[in-house]
């Protein structure tokens, strides 16, 4: 019997959102759900021995699931997590005292509250994630499309890599034409 392991979690909040980057690289078999009473469970595999990782939240309030959205990436999952009500949580989890050893706060998405007003959610910078598409509501297990998305396991963005490879085809047109 194999039993599962934690990944790092980090998470960071704006009055209306949470945001959690679940670590997790050359995730496989991702599945997701998200709860309206603010269940979240997330489960995958990774390295070569298909290790199961599995991290299973009771939020701290409600959210809501038809808003928030997630992105799969080589390197981690985001989810963006939309409260059900506009207010600052003085935690991630209903659990009080000691949090667990894989949950950690995101200091690179980290605004005070009362610093929320002078540069909110606006200036969050989310690089090339892509979350048309992704709501949590509907999304239980990602498929292969999103797992395709860094197949050099570099954690580019899908516009890196396509911008590379057009600068690849540009290189070998270049050279076909020196070759003539």
């Amino acid at each position: 019997m194999s039993c599962s392991r934690h990944p790092t979690v980090k998470w960071a909040q704006r009055s209306d959102w949470v945001y959690i980057t679940v670590e997790l690289p050359d995730a496989e078999d991702v599945k997701l759900k998200l709860e309206p009473e603010g269940k979240l469970f997330f489960s995958a595999t990774s390295g070569a021995s298909k290790t199961l990782y599995e991290v299973d939240l009771d939020l701290l309030d409600s959210v809501d699931v038809n808003e928030s959205k997630v992105n799969v990436s080589s390197r981690s999952v985001f989810y963006l997590v939309k409260k059900a009500e506009s207010k600052w949580w003085n935690r991630l989890t209903k659990q009080e005292g000691k949090h667990p050893l894989y949950l950690k706060v995101d200091w690179d998405k980290w605004v005070d509250e009362d610093d929320e007003d002078k540069g909110g959610e606006g200036d969050m910078d989310f690089g090339d994630f892509d979350f048309n598409g992704l709501n949590m509501g509907d999304t239980d297990e990602i498929g292969d499309e999103v797992a395709e998305e860094d197949s050099d396991g570099e954690g580019e963005t899908v516009a890196e890599t396509k911008e590379k490879k057009i600068e690849g085809e540009k290189d070998a047109e270049a050279a076909n034409v020196k070759k003539e």
